[in-house]
């Protein structure tokens, strides 16, 4: 799973941060969660591609939205034939639909517009599903959980091997699949020379939100949790009327969920380079890996067991 930064900033673009933007390869499905003004042109800079099947919102502030047009226009040129998805939250679709026509064409490929409220199971793939999760904003607003299933246990070749005599070859693959098989007058089950069944991988994006538990009981071991950090403690008033979060509550959302690594993003303009101050208060509150995002930043998210 390689996660790409396109858009980090707040509301307001600057030289060194779009707005809001965040490209998921997840094993060759290509998926965008929210889509700001010019995100087109950060997924051609930083070499993601444009085959995106799947477009998640999290709310319409046009930080997080603008780019759209833009988006499905190029598609349209590229003579795109697939179908895309949009989601977003419920109450919405009518807004998306209408921001799509502004430009008074439409698009020559389907393109649906799917609502979606905390809870929903927003895509169901066949390795991993994408849910969409309560958060606090001052709209109609949600996050996103991609969870992967748990992944077989290791097979130990070397038992199946040495210990009972089984040769490399078909037996070994349907052991793996959990299927019993006879061998030498017995019976060999699979839980002889499988491990237990290893975690996958969780990806969780807030959008713009106040710490809230809901993020905390979804983002619960997550590998990567990316949180609103719009502001420092310097401006945590703000934060609070404009629903925003602090660097320092996007650490302790990240500590009380356990998460291995959190990311911070929708940084405010006016820490522009002194952006480091958010990471360091992020850092008090949290001893796991603290990234503070910056456009173009790459994470490849291992697996739990992978250390």
């Amino acid at each position: 799973m390689r996660v790409t930064f396109l858009g980090t900033s707040g509301a307001i673009p600057t030289v060194q941060r779009n707005t809001s933007g965040i490209f998921v390869n997840r094993d060759g499905d290509y998926l965008l969660f929210d889509c700001g003004e010019g995100t087109q042109r950060q997924m051609m800079r930083y070499g993601t591609g444009f085959g995106i099947d799947h477009v998640f919102l999290t709310h319409l502030h046009g930080d997080h939205v603008l780019g759209i047009p833009g988006l499905l226009q190029t598609f349209d040129f590229n003579d795109r034939e697939e179908p895309v998805a949009i989601h977003t939250p419920a109450g919405t679709r009518g807004n998306v639909t209408q921001l799509i026509e502004s430009t008074g064409t439409t698009p020559s490929y389907p393109v649906r517009v799917n609502e979606v409220s905390a809870g929903d199971t927003v895509l169901d793939r066949e390795e991993y599903e994408v849910r969409a999760v309560e958060t606090d904003h001052r709209c109609i607003a949600v996050g996103y959980v991609l969870a992967e299933d748990d992944r077989k246990g290791e097979f130990d070749r070397e038992k199946a091997e040495e210990e009972l005599g089984i040769p490399p070859g078909p037996k070994y693959s349907k052991l793996h699949r959990g299927e019993a098989v006879e061998h030498d007058g017995r019976t060999i089950r699979p839980e002889e020379v499988v491990g237990p069944p290893r975690p996958g991988r969780t990806f969780v994006y807030t959008g713009d939100t106040l710490p809230t538990q809901s993020v905390v009981d979804a983002s619960e071991g997550a590998d990567l949790l990316v949180h609103d950090a719009t502001f420092a403690e310097d401006r945590r008033e703000r934060a609070q009327a404009t629903a925003h979060s602090t660097a320092r509550d996007a650490a302790e959302v990240a500590r009380q969920a356990g998460v291995r690594t959190v990311a911070l993003t929708h940084i405010s303009t006016r820490y522009a380079g002194q952006a480091d101050t958010l990471a360091a208060e992020a850092r008090e509150a949290f001893d796991g890996e603290v990234l503070l995002a910056e456009d173009g930043l790459e994470r490849h998210v291992q697996f739990p067991d992978s250390e």
